[in-house]
């Protein structure tokens, strides 16, 4: 029975601490407030983001790092993308040196255009062998149902990716592995974007073939910018790809999605915000996705477009027009 540390409590983080306990581990799941700690332990239920899943008794809750991350042999990192690294920068003295390293977050940082794994790595020290990203078409709500769902554990080590596998594997939850560390994560942080983009489709009231090319023509953005990056283009046709793409975009419940459907109707993003009480990492990584982009030169105008609905105040209503009046091209370029 391995020790895991699952620092992050939302809906994510605490739907993968039930999977990691019925893969037979002892974890230990971190939360920020102390109540809900406290609520988690007393009655086994996360009720403000899974009031369906009863938590199996193998899940210990506690609102203090430390005792969080003693012994671990595995840390889960499920927090927001944006608070990565404030969080590492706390909790790096209580890492083990010998321990592996999983993200969950999904985005690229503000400022830095740093992956999560880079961030881990610069603020931690681990080198990236002992480090590890899953990714894939995971909703939260669904795997805590226990409804089958797989996705793709990548790292630049293969025995750390395999590691990873046999720790989070139950008969509902299977993991491929993969060393395109890149590509994951690049997959994962892009189709939160690509999701508002069909989300504000949706919600000024166009259909399905509007939907299916902003997500095909995302994917293309997608593998753009994470081939010049580095990564392999097979990469984007997976789980980790297409498959997240898909689940993300087409889901009502996507986060990222529900807040692009509401921009399309007219909500003012602070309300949309607001009222979900939860972070939708397509609104808080679009801005620094697009500058890495350009960084390599690589056009992204879906991504540019929800920076401009998101951060510019342009009307989600000329999107279309935008991006229809775009110069023709081959497909394939």
């Amino acid at each position: 029975m391995r020790r895991v540390a699952v620092l992050g409590a939302g809906s994510w983080g605490t739907a993968f601490a039930a999977v990691l306990a019925d893969a037979g581990n002892q974890v230990r799941l971190w939360a920020r407030r102390p109540e809900l700690a406290q609520e988690i332990a007393t009655t086994r239920v996360n009720a403000a983001y899974l009031p369906d899943l009863r938590l199996p008794k193998e899940v210990a809750a506690t609102s203090e790092a430390a005792q969080a991350l003693a012994g671990a042999d595995v840390v889960v990192l499920a927090v927001p993308a944006q608070r990565l690294r404030e969080h590492l920068v706390e909790w790096a003295p209580f890492v083990r040196d010998a321990a592996v390293v999983v993200s969950l977050s999904k985005g690229v940082e503000l400022g830095t255009q740093l992956r999560m794994t880079q961030v881990i790595e610069r603020v931690t020290g681990a080198r990236s062998e002992r480090l590890a990203v899953i990714s894939g078409p995971n909703l939260a709500r669904e795997i805590a149902a226990k409804q089958p769902a797989a996705s793709v554990v990548a790292s630049t080590r293969v025995g750390t990716a395999d590691l990873v596998a046999e720790v989070c594997t139950t008969p509902y939850f299977r993991l491929y592995t993969d060393t395109d560390v890149v590509g994951c994560e690049l997959g994962g942080a892009t189709k939160n974007v690509v999701a508002v983009a069909v989300g504000i489709a949706e919600g000024l009231g166009f259909g399905d073939n509007t939907k299916a090319t902003i997500i095909t023509r995302g994917l293309a953005e997608t593998v753009r910018l994470g081939v010049a990056l580095g990564a392999d283009a097979h990469t984007f046709s997976g789980l980790a790809g297409v498959g997240d793409l898909i689940a993300t975009c087409m889901s009502p419940l996507s986060r990222n999605h529900r807040v692009g459907v509401a921009l399309g109707r007219g909500e003012s993003l602070g309300s949309i915000v607001s009222a979900m009480n939860q972070t939708a990492e397509g609104v808080a990584s679009c801005e620094s996705i697009l500058a890495l982009a350009g960084s390599v030169g690589v056009d992204m105008p879906i991504c540019e477009a929800v920076v401009a609905v998101v951060h510019d105040g342009q009307q989600p209503a000329l999107i279309g027009d935008a991006l229809m009046a775009r110069e023709r091209k081959p497909e394939k370029t």
